[in-house]
Protein backbone atom coordinates (compact mmCIF):
# COMPACT_ATOMS: atom_id res chain seq x y z
CA UNK A 1 0.00 0.00 0.00
CA UNK A 2 1.40 3.36 -0.66
CA UNK A 3 1.45 6.42 1.27
CA UNK A 4 -1.78 7.49 -0.95
CA UNK A 5 -3.38 4.66 -0.58
CA UNK A 6 -3.57 5.22 2.98
CA UNK A 7 -4.72 8.68 2.66
CA UNK A 8 -7.29 7.99 0.88
CA UNK A 9 -5.90 9.33 -2.50
CA UNK A 10 -6.13 8.17 -5.63
CA UNK A 11 -3.38 8.34 -7.91
CA UNK A 12 -2.74 9.57 -11.27
CA UNK A 13 -1.23 9.19 -14.56
CA UNK A 14 0.21 12.50 -15.70
CA UNK A 15 0.37 13.19 -19.18
CA UNK A 16 0.51 17.39 -18.13
CA UNK A 17 3.97 17.49 -17.39
CA UNK A 18 5.93 18.97 -14.52
CA UNK A 19 3.11 21.41 -13.47
CA UNK A 20 2.71 22.44 -10.01
CA UNK A 21 -1.20 21.42 -9.16
CA UNK A 22 0.32 17.62 -10.30
CA UNK A 23 2.93 17.83 -8.15
CA UNK A 24 5.84 18.53 -10.63
CA UNK A 25 8.66 16.62 -11.59
CA UNK A 26 9.63 13.36 -10.09
CA UNK A 27 13.04 13.83 -8.01
CA UNK A 28 15.62 11.46 -9.37
CA UNK A 29 16.71 8.59 -7.22
CA UNK A 30 20.26 10.47 -6.46
CA UNK A 31 18.48 14.42 -5.44
CA UNK A 32 16.42 11.67 -2.88
CA UNK A 33 18.95 10.34 -1.41
CA UNK A 34 20.35 14.50 -0.75
CA UNK A 35 17.11 15.17 0.47
CA UNK A 36 17.42 12.18 3.20
CA UNK A 37 20.40 12.59 3.85
CA UNK A 38 20.28 16.23 4.78
CA UNK A 39 17.53 15.26 7.14
CA UNK A 40 20.00 13.36 9.35
CA UNK A 41 21.94 16.56 10.39
CA UNK A 42 21.53 20.50 10.93
CA UNK A 43 23.38 23.26 9.82
CA UNK A 44 22.88 27.28 10.21
CA UNK A 45 20.33 28.27 7.08
CA UNK A 46 22.75 31.21 5.78
CA UNK A 47 25.48 28.91 6.20
CA UNK A 48 24.02 26.79 3.76
CA UNK A 49 22.22 29.24 1.69
CA UNK A 50 25.46 30.49 1.02
CA UNK A 51 27.32 27.57 0.15
CA UNK A 52 24.42 27.02 -2.05
CA UNK A 53 24.77 30.31 -3.69
CA UNK A 54 28.16 29.42 -4.50
CA UNK A 55 27.45 26.63 -6.39
CA UNK A 56 24.02 28.56 -8.45
CA UNK A 57 26.67 31.26 -8.82
CA UNK A 58 29.28 29.08 -10.79
CA UNK A 59 25.95 27.17 -12.61
CA UNK A 60 24.37 30.72 -13.83
CA UNK A 61 27.24 33.29 -14.22
CA UNK A 62 25.41 35.29 -11.73
CA UNK A 63 26.72 36.76 -8.94
CA UNK A 64 25.05 34.83 -6.33
CA UNK A 65 21.73 32.97 -5.97
CA UNK A 66 19.08 31.67 -3.38
CA UNK A 67 16.98 28.42 -2.67
CA UNK A 68 13.51 29.55 -2.51
CA UNK A 69 10.13 28.34 -1.95
CA UNK A 70 9.37 28.45 -5.09
CA UNK A 71 9.62 30.59 -8.54
CA UNK A 72 6.49 32.78 -6.63
CA UNK A 73 8.67 33.17 -3.98
CA UNK A 74 11.14 34.36 -6.00
CA UNK A 75 9.54 36.87 -7.51
CA UNK A 76 7.97 38.52 -4.40
CA UNK A 77 11.60 38.36 -2.64
CA UNK A 78 13.05 39.84 -5.74
CA UNK A 79 10.42 42.76 -5.62
CA UNK A 80 11.40 43.26 -1.96
CA UNK A 81 14.62 43.28 -2.28
CA UNK A 82 14.90 46.17 -5.24
CA UNK A 83 12.67 48.44 -3.12
CA UNK A 84 14.39 47.50 -0.03
CA UNK A 85 17.79 46.71 -0.29
CA UNK A 86 19.81 47.08 2.93
CA UNK A 87 17.69 49.67 4.40
CA UNK A 88 16.34 48.11 7.77
CA UNK A 89 13.39 50.33 7.82
CA UNK A 90 12.05 49.25 4.35
CA UNK A 91 12.45 45.65 5.28
CA UNK A 92 10.54 46.17 8.02
CA UNK A 93 7.92 48.34 6.14
CA UNK A 94 7.06 45.93 3.79
CA UNK A 95 4.77 45.30 1.83
CA UNK A 96 4.00 49.17 2.86
CA UNK A 97 6.01 51.29 0.61
CA UNK A 98 3.99 53.90 -0.58
CA UNK A 99 6.52 56.21 0.54
CA UNK A 100 9.70 54.65 -1.28
CA UNK A 101 9.81 53.74 -4.94
CA UNK A 102 7.98 50.57 -5.79
CA UNK A 103 6.62 50.77 -9.30
CA UNK A 104 7.76 47.87 -11.68
CA UNK A 105 6.93 48.81 -15.16
CA UNK A 106 5.95 46.16 -16.71
CA UNK A 107 4.46 45.35 -20.67
CA UNK A 108 1.22 45.21 -20.74
CA UNK A 109 1.08 42.08 -22.84
CA UNK A 110 3.33 40.33 -20.17
CA UNK A 111 1.16 40.65 -17.50
CA UNK A 112 -0.83 37.59 -16.32
CA UNK A 113 -2.01 36.22 -12.76
CA UNK A 114 1.64 35.34 -11.79
CA UNK A 115 2.67 38.73 -11.11
CA UNK A 116 0.96 38.57 -7.85
CA UNK A 117 3.42 37.54 -6.58
CA UNK A 118 5.18 40.66 -7.35
CA UNK A 119 2.22 42.99 -6.06
CA UNK A 120 2.26 40.91 -2.64
CA UNK A 121 5.24 42.52 -2.03
CA UNK A 122 3.79 45.97 -2.32
CA UNK A 123 4.71 46.98 -5.76
CA UNK A 124 2.71 48.87 -7.51
CA UNK A 125 2.70 46.92 -11.78
CA UNK A 126 2.52 50.07 -13.97
CA UNK A 127 1.55 48.87 -17.81
CA UNK A 128 3.03 50.13 -20.75
CA UNK A 129 2.30 49.05 -24.76
CA UNK A 130 -0.55 47.28 -26.26
CA UNK A 131 -1.35 43.32 -26.51
CA UNK A 132 -2.66 44.42 -30.58
CA UNK A 133 -1.65 41.32 -31.44
CA UNK A 134 -3.84 38.97 -29.61
CA UNK A 135 -7.06 42.09 -29.84
CA UNK A 136 -6.26 41.55 -33.09
CA UNK A 137 -5.60 45.32 -33.91
CA UNK A 138 -2.25 45.41 -35.02
CA UNK A 139 1.29 43.84 -35.60
CA UNK A 140 3.02 45.85 -32.92
CA UNK A 141 4.55 44.58 -29.70
CA UNK A 142 5.38 47.36 -26.86
CA UNK A 143 8.40 48.84 -27.71
CA UNK A 144 11.45 50.13 -25.95
CA UNK A 145 10.61 53.94 -25.63
CA UNK A 146 7.14 52.84 -23.54
CA UNK A 147 9.32 51.94 -20.95
CA UNK A 148 11.42 54.79 -20.64
CA UNK A 149 8.29 57.31 -21.23
CA UNK A 150 7.13 55.77 -17.64
CA UNK A 151 9.94 56.26 -15.46
CA UNK A 152 9.77 58.43 -12.90
CA UNK A 153 10.93 59.41 -9.42
CA UNK A 154 8.44 56.60 -7.79
CA UNK A 155 10.16 53.78 -10.15
CA UNK A 156 11.84 50.76 -8.13
CA UNK A 157 12.28 48.34 -11.58
CA UNK A 158 11.44 46.52 -14.46
CA UNK A 159 9.28 43.15 -14.59
CA UNK A 160 10.30 41.44 -17.68
CA UNK A 161 8.43 38.03 -18.15
CA UNK A 162 10.66 36.27 -20.15
CA UNK A 163 9.99 33.75 -22.90
CA UNK A 164 11.49 32.64 -26.65
CA UNK A 165 8.80 35.06 -28.11
CA UNK A 166 8.91 38.13 -25.77
CA UNK A 167 9.33 41.93 -26.98
CA UNK A 168 11.43 43.99 -26.71
CA UNK A 169 14.56 41.79 -26.39
CA UNK A 170 15.42 41.25 -22.76
CA UNK A 171 18.54 42.67 -23.59
CA UNK A 172 17.40 45.77 -25.04
CA UNK A 173 14.81 46.75 -21.91
CA UNK A 174 18.08 46.08 -19.40
CA UNK A 175 20.13 48.25 -21.28
CA UNK A 176 17.61 50.95 -21.17
CA UNK A 177 16.53 50.43 -17.91
CA UNK A 178 20.24 50.54 -16.20
CA UNK A 179 20.45 54.09 -17.89
CA UNK A 180 18.27 54.94 -15.45
CA UNK A 181 19.75 52.79 -13.20
CA UNK A 182 16.36 50.71 -12.44
CA UNK A 183 17.11 47.03 -11.86
CA UNK A 184 15.63 44.21 -13.57
CA UNK A 185 13.48 41.42 -12.50
CA UNK A 186 12.90 38.45 -14.92
CA UNK A 187 10.15 36.07 -14.55
CA UNK A 188 11.75 32.40 -16.12
CA UNK A 189 10.15 30.11 -14.16
CA UNK A 190 9.31 27.80 -16.85
CA UNK A 191 11.76 28.66 -19.39
CA UNK A 192 14.22 25.22 -18.81
CA UNK A 193 15.20 24.03 -20.90
CA UNK A 194 17.30 25.05 -22.73
CA UNK A 195 20.14 24.67 -20.20
CA UNK A 196 21.62 28.07 -21.69
CA UNK A 197 18.97 29.84 -20.21
CA UNK A 198 20.50 29.26 -16.72
CA UNK A 199 23.30 31.44 -18.16
CA UNK A 200 20.28 34.98 -18.49
CA UNK A 201 21.47 36.77 -15.66
CA UNK A 202 24.93 36.93 -17.37
CA UNK A 203 24.09 36.75 -20.63
CA UNK A 204 21.21 40.15 -20.53
CA UNK A 205 22.54 41.83 -17.58
CA UNK A 206 19.46 41.08 -15.86
CA UNK A 207 19.73 42.21 -12.07
CA UNK A 208 17.88 38.86 -10.82
CA UNK A 209 16.39 36.34 -12.56
CA UNK A 210 13.58 33.71 -11.10
CA UNK A 211 13.29 29.87 -11.94
CA UNK A 212 11.06 27.15 -10.82
CA UNK A 213 13.06 24.22 -9.06
CA UNK A 214 10.39 22.02 -9.35
CA UNK A 215 9.98 21.11 -13.16
CA UNK A 216 12.48 20.71 -15.58
CA UNK A 217 15.61 20.76 -12.81
CA UNK A 218 13.66 18.26 -11.19
CA UNK A 219 14.36 19.71 -7.30
CA UNK A 220 11.54 19.31 -4.85
CA UNK A 221 8.77 21.21 -6.21
CA UNK A 222 8.16 23.79 -3.60
CA UNK A 223 11.14 25.50 -4.42
CA UNK A 224 12.99 28.14 -6.77
CA UNK A 225 16.27 29.68 -7.79
CA UNK A 226 16.59 33.47 -7.33
CA UNK A 227 20.22 34.63 -9.47
CA UNK A 228 21.65 37.51 -9.89
CA UNK A 229 23.37 40.55 -8.49
CA UNK A 230 25.07 40.09 -5.17
CA UNK A 231 23.49 42.84 -3.23
CA UNK A 232 20.12 42.13 -4.21
CA UNK A 233 20.16 38.43 -3.25
CA UNK A 234 21.51 39.19 0.08
CA UNK A 235 18.37 41.14 0.68
CA UNK A 236 15.91 38.84 -0.48
CA UNK A 237 17.75 36.46 1.90
CA UNK A 238 17.71 38.69 4.73
CA UNK A 239 14.17 38.61 4.06
CA UNK A 240 13.40 35.10 3.85
CA UNK A 241 15.62 33.79 7.07
CA UNK A 242 15.29 32.60 10.51
CA UNK A 243 16.74 36.24 11.98
CA UNK A 244 15.77 35.56 16.01
CA UNK A 245 19.26 36.09 17.10
CA UNK A 246 21.40 38.49 18.67
CA UNK A 247 23.40 40.90 16.56
CA UNK A 248 26.90 40.04 18.59
CA UNK A 249 26.55 36.68 17.84
CA UNK A 250 25.19 36.44 14.11
CA UNK A 251 27.74 36.19 11.59
CA UNK A 252 26.07 35.32 8.13
CA UNK A 253 29.21 34.42 5.78
CA UNK A 254 30.31 37.98 4.37
CA UNK A 255 30.55 37.29 0.87
CA UNK A 256 26.30 36.15 0.72
CA UNK A 257 25.19 39.12 2.97
CA UNK A 258 27.84 42.30 4.03
CA UNK A 259 27.09 42.71 7.65
CA UNK A 260 28.73 45.93 6.95
CA UNK A 261 25.56 47.89 5.31
CA UNK A 262 23.34 46.77 7.76
CA UNK A 263 22.78 48.96 10.92
CA UNK A 264 21.41 46.42 13.27
CA UNK A 265 19.58 43.15 13.10
CA UNK A 266 16.48 42.93 10.91
CA UNK A 267 13.45 41.97 12.15
CA UNK A 268 11.46 39.09 10.10
CA UNK A 269 10.91 39.86 6.87
CA UNK A 270 7.92 39.48 4.32
CA UNK A 271 9.47 36.23 2.97
CA UNK A 272 9.70 34.52 6.53
CA UNK A 273 6.66 32.41 5.36
CA UNK A 274 8.21 31.75 2.26
CA UNK A 275 11.18 29.65 4.08
CA UNK A 276 12.56 26.26 2.79
CA UNK A 277 14.17 23.74 4.70
CA UNK A 278 17.54 22.10 4.76
CA UNK A 279 16.84 19.27 2.85
CA UNK A 280 14.77 21.34 0.39
CA UNK A 281 18.28 23.20 -0.38
CA UNK A 282 20.35 20.17 -0.38
CA UNK A 283 17.96 18.88 -2.87
CA UNK A 284 17.46 21.59 -5.12
CA UNK A 285 21.14 22.33 -5.64
CA UNK A 286 21.95 18.65 -6.48
CA UNK A 287 19.36 18.71 -8.79
CA UNK A 288 20.65 21.64 -10.45
CA UNK A 289 24.00 20.09 -10.59
CA UNK A 290 22.59 16.86 -12.45
CA UNK A 291 20.33 19.54 -14.80
CA UNK A 292 23.20 22.00 -15.46
CA UNK A 293 25.64 18.86 -16.21
CA UNK A 294 23.30 16.32 -18.31
CA UNK A 295 22.14 16.62 -21.93
CA UNK A 296 18.73 15.87 -21.70
CA UNK A 297 18.62 15.43 -25.58
CA UNK A 298 18.87 11.41 -24.82
CA UNK A 299 15.78 11.47 -22.36
CA UNK A 300 14.43 13.22 -25.21
CA UNK A 301 14.42 10.19 -27.44
CA UNK A 302 12.62 8.07 -25.21
CA UNK A 303 10.02 10.57 -24.91
CA UNK A 304 9.73 11.37 -28.67
CA UNK A 305 9.32 7.14 -28.79
CA UNK A 306 6.28 7.27 -25.71
CA UNK A 307 4.32 9.53 -27.82
CA UNK A 308 4.87 8.25 -30.81
CA UNK A 309 3.28 5.04 -29.63
CA UNK A 310 0.19 7.03 -28.35
CA UNK A 311 -0.22 8.86 -31.73
CA UNK A 312 -0.29 5.27 -33.85
CA UNK A 313 -2.39 4.08 -31.44
CA UNK A 314 -5.00 6.39 -31.62
CA UNK A 315 -4.90 8.05 -34.90
CA UNK A 316 -7.58 7.53 -37.59
CA UNK A 317 -10.18 9.01 -39.00
CA UNK A 318 -11.70 10.66 -35.73
CA UNK A 319 -7.98 11.80 -34.77
CA UNK A 320 -5.44 13.87 -36.09
CA UNK A 321 -1.61 13.93 -34.25
CA UNK A 322 1.13 16.05 -34.31
CA UNK A 323 4.45 15.85 -32.62
CA UNK A 324 5.30 19.15 -31.71
CA UNK A 325 9.01 18.75 -31.65
CA UNK A 326 12.99 20.69 -32.90
CA UNK A 327 15.23 17.33 -33.41
CA UNK A 328 18.52 18.20 -31.43
CA UNK A 329 16.67 20.85 -29.38
CA UNK A 330 16.29 20.25 -25.44
CA UNK A 331 13.09 21.22 -24.91
CA UNK A 332 10.58 18.12 -24.15
CA UNK A 333 8.46 17.16 -27.47
CA UNK A 334 4.72 17.21 -27.44
CA UNK A 335 1.76 15.38 -29.12
CA UNK A 336 -0.74 17.68 -29.81
CA UNK A 337 -4.13 15.31 -30.56
CA UNK A 338 -7.07 16.59 -32.26
CA UNK A 339 -10.37 15.52 -32.39
CA UNK A 340 -12.14 15.51 -35.33
CA UNK A 341 -15.29 15.22 -34.44
CA UNK A 342 -15.48 14.33 -30.65
CA UNK A 343 -16.03 16.85 -27.47
CA UNK A 344 -12.19 17.69 -26.57
CA UNK A 345 -13.51 18.84 -23.20
CA UNK A 346 -15.73 15.47 -22.45
CA UNK A 347 -12.92 13.46 -23.58
CA UNK A 348 -10.65 15.29 -20.95
CA UNK A 349 -13.47 14.94 -18.36
CA UNK A 350 -13.63 11.33 -19.09
CA UNK A 351 -9.90 10.50 -19.05
CA UNK A 352 -10.06 12.61 -15.55
CA UNK A 353 -12.95 10.40 -14.00
CA UNK A 354 -11.85 7.02 -15.40
CA UNK A 355 -9.74 4.63 -13.53
CA UNK A 356 -6.87 5.63 -13.02
CA UNK A 357 -7.36 8.69 -13.78
CA UNK A 358 -5.14 10.50 -16.37
CA UNK A 359 -4.48 14.41 -16.61
CA UNK A 360 -3.43 15.51 -19.80
CA UNK A 361 -2.60 19.04 -20.79
CA UNK A 362 -5.31 21.30 -21.19
CA UNK A 363 -4.65 24.26 -22.67
CA UNK A 364 -5.33 23.77 -26.22
CA UNK A 365 -9.20 22.16 -25.19
CA UNK A 366 -11.13 25.31 -26.99
CA UNK A 367 -8.96 24.16 -30.27
CA UNK A 368 -10.35 20.91 -29.70
CA UNK A 369 -6.88 20.02 -28.91
CA UNK A 370 -5.74 16.91 -26.27
CA UNK A 371 -1.73 18.20 -25.47
CA UNK A 372 0.47 14.87 -23.99
CA UNK A 373 3.45 16.09 -22.08
CA UNK A 374 5.37 12.57 -21.90
CA UNK A 375 8.01 14.21 -18.94
CA UNK A 376 6.46 11.92 -16.25
CA UNK A 377 5.20 8.70 -18.87
CA UNK A 378 7.08 5.73 -18.88
CA UNK A 379 6.20 3.02 -21.36
CA UNK A 380 3.01 1.14 -19.27
CA UNK A 381 1.68 4.85 -18.71
CA UNK A 382 2.30 5.82 -22.65
CA UNK A 383 0.03 2.47 -23.51
CA UNK A 384 -2.22 3.32 -20.76
CA UNK A 385 -2.96 6.57 -22.44
CA UNK A 386 -3.75 5.46 -25.56
CA UNK A 387 -6.16 2.49 -24.56
CA UNK A 388 -7.83 5.21 -22.42
CA UNK A 389 -8.23 7.95 -25.49
CA UNK A 390 -9.47 5.35 -27.50
CA UNK A 391 -11.97 4.15 -25.23
CA UNK A 392 -13.31 7.71 -24.68
CA UNK A 393 -13.79 7.79 -28.28
CA UNK A 394 -15.64 4.85 -28.86
CA UNK A 395 -18.63 7.21 -27.24
CA UNK A 396 -18.71 8.94 -30.75
CA UNK A 397 -18.36 5.98 -32.85
CA UNK A 398 -21.64 5.56 -34.95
Amino acid sequence: MSVYDSLGVQTIINASGPVTRLGGAAMSETVLDAFQDAARDWVPLELLQAAASKMIAQVTGAEAGLVTGGAAASLTLGAAAIMAGYDLARLEQLPNAENFPHEFVVAREQRSGYDHAVRAAGAKLVEVGFNEVVAGAGVRRTEVWEYESAFNDRTAGVLYVYTPTSRPALETVVEVAHRHDLPVLVDAAGELPPRANLMLPGMTKADLVAFSGGKAIRGPQSTGLLCGKKDLIASAALQVLDMDDHWELWEPPSEFIDRRKLKGMPRHGIGRSMKVSKEQIVALVTALAIFSSNDPTDENDSHREHLQLIAEAVEGPMVQCELIDSLGDERVPLLEVTLVEADALEICRGLRKGMPPIYVGHGKLAEGKLVINPMCLDRDAADTVARRIRKELEHYQH
